[in-house]
């Protein structure tokens, strides 16, 4: 099982990585275009959209990696490991409830928005583009389970990973 969560996000940072070059890309075709005079609107909208995919896409994974945004001094201060496991734990379950939330709401944005037009090239619905919301929330509900899982282990060792 952990192979197969550490492939989904190796593709998962692949997949934001791609999203991020079509980006940054976009972005200096754009600066090109202005330079020499040439309306490229579309480049706005592919490159908004894009970010925020590559953005939640990276969100997602850096849970899997624990890189995400935390303060550790708590767990930093405790000496004991099965209390250390215990806490994260905890905050895993704190988080695995806003992922959860995240696929809820997501797939409701996603529904709502999904006749919506681009600005600029208005035969593209924004509904895929909220589909990012779900799409980390799920990811981030895996990666939570399967490190509450390895927590669990740890304190069933007497706390040794």
């Amino acid at each position: 099982m952990k192979k197969a969560i550490d492939t989904m996000q190796k593709i998962q940072i692949a997949l934001g990585g791609l999203f991020l070059l079509i980006f940054l890309v976009t972005v200096v075709y754009q600066m090109i275009c202005r330079y020499l005079g040439i309306t490229a609107m579309w480049t706005e909208d592919v490159s908004m959209y894009s970010f925020i995919w590559a953005v939640f896409t990276g969100a997602g994974a850096m849970v899997h990696s624990k890189a995400h945004f935390a303060f550790t001094t708590v767990s930093d201060s405790m000496k004991d490991p099965r209390k250390k496991a215990m806490l994260q734990i905890f905050i895993n379950i704190v988080m695995l409830i806003f992922s959860v939330l995240m696929i809820k709401y997501g797939i409701d944005a996603a529904k709502q928005f999904w006749n919506f037009k681009w600005t600029s090239i208005p035969t593209l619905n924004r509904g895929p583009t909220w589909l990012c919301i779900p799409f980390c929330g799920l990811t981030s509900s895996i990666y939570l389970l399967w490190s509450i899982y390895e927590e669990i282990q740890k304190i069933k060792k007497g706390g040794q990973a």
